[in-house]
């Protein structure tokens, strides 16, 4: 059996797919799904809120492949987010799939409800590709201890091969006449996308916003990749549900449709007006004829551009430092400030410095970065800055390559003084200005902040990252010390979009970490920054794609003409912050 699918699965492989460094050939790409059944209740007055967080592991190593999103007061969850791997036959490769209660808005306050291990290998040789495993409280791999008494729940894993379309569907969908659910108002419907799967089951893929009291909603138009509602199989069929909302989880069903990815692309015609049929309804009732209908408004189809499609048509990504000289990091000169400069090994700013800068060099052409600092009085005159080059040139605050701003740090920590409060908003404001002057695609820019402390100017801070959120920008936050960080968190737009004065942000464009939860026990620090880059990084691509997406921006076919800057341009230039 297993055989079988290794086959199926090894088709795609190519020889030009081998690398000759890794020493593998990456069979195919599989799309994992993931739901639960009968969750541990860890909600006093509802039901949990769960989140998955999902581990890819190797022979010496564990780190965070990426979590779903967070699924409000449900003990089964069906998750929407999922997760693309590539399949290597001739490798065992190990996940973990940790549950998670979230009981507040901050993702600090976690419940911990369950746990899995198994290999990809595993699922995709299960009947169906489907797997189910009851999860588990044991740390220790493939033993599971439940609390006694207490069944954990279980976990449903479901692996497809992945075709190799790279298409983008664009629907929107109204509706008429749905049944009245509410008793003292309409109904609050929204719907929900599943595709088939060839054992007749259905996969969840997209769900609509809710449209409040309405019996005939206008649904803002939705976009899924052809691959995630049909997988390239026009013909599939794909399954409609429309809900009405309520808010302690209990939604009503309405009714469904069924249709196919074929039909829905005649776009509106009489073709694509669906009957929403209830079928326990229609058994009760003989003169039931429907629960509404819904209607396909538009349907357009436009390929999926990549992070390395912009690379590749000339898009330059610039690199900008910001690093905390508050006094709360200690003094330099004593070995129990985070600044101290042991001759033997590198403190924890210039680890996180060198680990994602050394990996974005790699796209920036010319390798001159500006750097910066934030927090400090400096000299003469002992003025506190928050956007002071560390190289101490107001003219010319580029660095060459890491090794330059490492040096700039250095030489800073023997000329200023550490002082403080903690402010970002200058820095942020600093670069947005040079992404506001370069929109067109050819630039993307991105804002490391290494800091130790608390933000002193949330609001003002707040503010900055929703008015960068619409330009060419990313900013990654790394926090350094054993501080507690739980405000930061608000300002990492995952689990909830950050604003400021009613304004929402158009991107996530912050993703903050603390430095400690990279830290390799045994104390390789070369281990502790690739994990580090891993995670901080692993955003940058999806941000900048929505950013063009946003923009209608679409890679150059062929790169521009590059010509060698001189270190005169570097002075007026508006294409790298200075």
């Amino acid at each position: 059996m297993e055989g079988d699918v290794m086959d199926k699965l090894d088709s795609k492989a190519a020889v030009c797919d081998f690398d000759p460094i890794a020493g593998s050939i990456p069979a195919t790409k599989v799309e994992i799904t993931v739901s639960c059944r009968d969750l541990l209740d860890r909600d006093t007055f509802s039901k949990s809120d769960p989140c998955k967080y999902f581990y890819l592991t190797g022979v010496s190593h564990l780190s965070q492949f990426g979590r779903t999103e967070v699924i409000d007061n449900t003990l089964n969850p069906d998750f929407v987010r999922k997760y693309i791997l590539d399949y290597f036959f001739e490798e065992k490769q190990n996940l973990r799939f940790d549950v998670l209660h979230l009981s507040s808005s901050s993702s600090s306050s976690q419940d911990f409800l369950g746990q899995v291990f198994c290999t990809l290998g595993e699922i995709v040789g299960s009947p169906a590709s489907r797997l189910e495993k009851p999860l588990g409280f044991s740390l220790c791999f493939h033993v599971y201890r439940g609390i006694p008494g207490k069944k954990c729940g279980t976990i449903i894993l479901s692996a497809e091969e992945l075709g190799n379309c790279r298409e983008v569907v664009t629907m929107q969908f109204c509706a008429h006449k749905l049944d009245k659910k509410d008793f003292f108002g309409k109904s609050d419907p929204f719907m929900v996308f599943y595709r088939s799967n060839e054992d007749g089951t259905f996969t969840i893929c997209h769900k609509t916003e809710v449209v409040k009291n309405t019996l005939n909603p206008v649904w803002q138009p939705i976009s899924i990749p052809v691959r995630a509602i049909c997988n390239g199989d026009f013909n599939r069929t794909i399954k409609a549900e429309v809900y009405d909302w309520d808010r302690d989880g209990s939604h009503d069903f309405i009714g469904e449709f069924t249709t196919s990815y074929r039909d829905l692309s005649r776009g509106q015609s009489q073709f694509n007006v669906y009957e929403v049929v209830n079928a326990k309804k229609k058994l009760k009732k003989k003169r039931y004829m429907n629960s509404g209908t819904v209607t396909l408004l538009s349907f357009t189809v436009e390929s999926e551009h990549t992070f390395l499609d912009y690379i590749k048509g000339g898009t330059q990504i610039h690199f900008t430092v910001a690093i905390d000289f508050t006094a709360s990091n200690g003094n330099p000169s004593q070995s129990t400030s985070l600044h101290y400069m042991n001759p033997y090994q590198m403190n924890a700013y210039a680890m996180a410095l060198k680990a994602v800068g050394e990996i974005i060099q790699d796209y920036d052409s010319d390798k001159m970065f500006p750097a910066l600092g934030f927090g400090a009085k400096l000299p003469p005159d002992g003025r506190v800055s928050h956007e002071f080059p560390l190289n101490g040139n107001i003219e010319n605050p580029y660095c060459n390559g890491m090794e330059g701003i490492l040096d700039a740090y250095h030489q800073s920590l023997k000329t200023v003084q550490l002082y403080g409060p903690t402010n970002f908003a200058p820095v942020v404001n600093h670069v947005a200005k040079y992404a506001a002057a370069v929109q067109d695609g050819s630039q993307y820019f991105v804002l490391l902040i290494i800091t130790d402390g608390v933000i002193s100017d949330m609001a003002q801070t707040k503010e900055a990252i929703v008015n960068a959120a619409k330009l060419p920008m990313s900013i990654i936050i790394v926090g350094v010390g054993q501080a507690e960080f739980d405000a930061m968190v608000e300002l990492d737009g995952d689990d909830i979009r950050i604003s400021s004065r009613g304004k929402l942000a158009e991107r996530d464009i912050v993703q903050f970490v603390p430095f400690r939860d990279y830290m390799d026990r045994t104390g390789n620090h070369v281990l502790s920054m690739a994990r580090l880059a891993k995670d901080v990084l692993a955003e940058i691509p999806d941000q900048l794609i929505l950013y063009m997406k946003n923009r209608g921006i679409k890679p150059c076919s062929l790169p521009p003409p590059y010509e060698e800057p001189g270190a005169e341009d570097h002075d007026h230039t508006l294409t790298t912050p200075i």
